[in-house]
């Protein structure tokens, strides 16, 4: 397994580009499963998840090429086959999003039940309830959902609590569905936006993306359509942290500041100086570091994808804060290791208690998922001595060549592997 070795203790400084969303580009390209006609999607984000993706529509029957770094062209003139094996759906929760369009297209659909970062059970019962509302009929055997229908028929689906997959889920499987169907309690974040924007573009009647209540009018027929994918707010956010807990001067290049207000809003708040234009955010050297508490929400709140790397922010800044974690119910596994490097941090429940300024040091530490994984690199940036990391898979799955973004930037940072 690869590992990242880092020496900290260099404050970052300079420009860096921020990649396309990669929770934008996995439903993008689970809808190119509703059309037979191409899709061409540009700023696709080169990290693995999305490899994972294309070997999954590969053997439902839709053909992929590569037409650059980040550019696709997928096209599905039929479905060879509707079912999404175990072997790859084990490896991303987000290999659930093929669930609607299948059933949507094809009639009929057999998906493993998801797998992905350890960080909770996150289960897609809301998912299926939804396609039950639909007119799917769904049953659960040997690990597997099945899920058929002859045609959706729209109808009114009031989530009972905020699901960002599963509004994507049901919205693409509606695109296709007999009538009007409408989705209440929706999730608002800008990968549902950028999702229905790609929708309309291949020919879908979608209303009211980006707020709570969002109407969809099924049609025959989706068709082709080229698509750029969003900047990755979670990948943005990282940045401004690495360059906040560093001391640096960082720009980040081709992002979105207006879908980063909270995290600019806690940043500004910790004592960072903070400008924003268009397309680019400048972070400054602001010292000393302001404690805050936190609790991370559904967009437009705090997202729970930076709460691991606010926290290690909190190590270094003067006095108490508390991080209330209401998303997830696991997402805590980056603390015994933060302490490994020598943190002050209490766990009660749902709420992490963090004691700084406290200095760290270098250790060989272990991600658990994804966003630890950004995490425990954050903290090695600003640890005294040398950091080794292990277990960067996870980090792969989310995060474009991270080790050349933070070496443009003047970290000592450097990727290992046995192979």
């Amino acid at each position: 397994m690869d590992r990242l070795r880092i020496e900290g203790g260099r404050s970052l400084a300079g420009a860096v580009r921020v990649s396309g969303a990669k929770n934008a580009a996995l439903p993008a390209l689970a809808a190119c499963l509703l059309t037979g006609s191409e899709v061409r999607l540009d700023n696709v984000p080169d990290v693995w998840d999305v490899g994972t993706l294309v070997k999954l529509l590969d053997g439902l029957g839709a053909r992929a090429e590569r037409l650059g770094t980040h550019r696709w062209a997928v096209s599905t003139p039929e479905i060879a086959s509707p079912e999404a094996p175990y072997d790859l759906v084990r490896k991303m929760r987000a290999s659930v999003l093929v669930l609607g369009p299948l059933v949507a297209r094809a009639g009929r659909a057999r998906v493993s039940l998801p797998g992905g970062c350890a960080i909770g059970a996150r289960p897609i019962d809301r998912h299926l309830e939804g396609l039950r509302q639909l007119g799917a009929e769904i049953r659960l055997e040997h690990g597997y959902v099945e899920a058929r229908a002859e045609r959706l028929t729209g109808a009114l689906v009031d989530f009972p609590d905020v699901t960002v997959t599963g509004t994507e889920n049901l919205m693409m499987a509606a695109t296709l569905a007999r009538g009007t169907t409408v989705l209440t309690n929706a999730a608002r974040e800008p990968e549902v936006v950028d999702l229905a924007r790609l929708l309309r573009g291949m020919g879908a009647r979608i209303d009211g993306a980006g707020t709570s209540v969002i109407t969809i009018e099924g049609v025959e027929a989706l068709g082709p359509c080229e698509h750029r994918v969003i900047a990755d707010r979670i990948e943005a956010g990282t940045y401004l942290i690495a360059a906040a807990i560093t001391g640096g001067k960082v720009t980040l290049e081709d992002c979105e500041p207006g879908h980063l207000r909270a995290v600019l809003e806690a940043l500004a708040k910790v004592g960072l100086r903070v400008e924003t234009g268009p397309s680019w955010i400048r972070i400054g050297n602001g010292r000393p570091l302001r404690a805050i508490d936190l609790a991370t929400e559904p967009y437009p709140g705090f997202p729970t994808d930076l709460q691991a790397q606010f926290m290690v922010l909190m190590t270094q800044a003067g006095g108490s804060s508390t991080i209330d974690e209401t998303i997830f119910e696991s997402r805590f596994m980056h603390v015994p290791e933060l302490r490994r490097m020598g943190a002050s941090i209490d766990l009660a429940g749902h709420a992490a208690r963090v004691e700084g300024p406290t200095p760290l040091t270098g250790a060989e530490v272990t991600a658990s998922d994804l966003r630890a994984s950004a995490c425990l690199v954050l903290a090695a940036l600003a640890a005294r001595g040398e950091t080794v990391v292990h277990r960067v898979y996870h980090l792969d799955r989310g995060y474009e060549a991270i080790e050349k973004k933070l070496a443009g930037l003047g970290a000592r940072v450097e990727r290992l592997s046995d192979r």
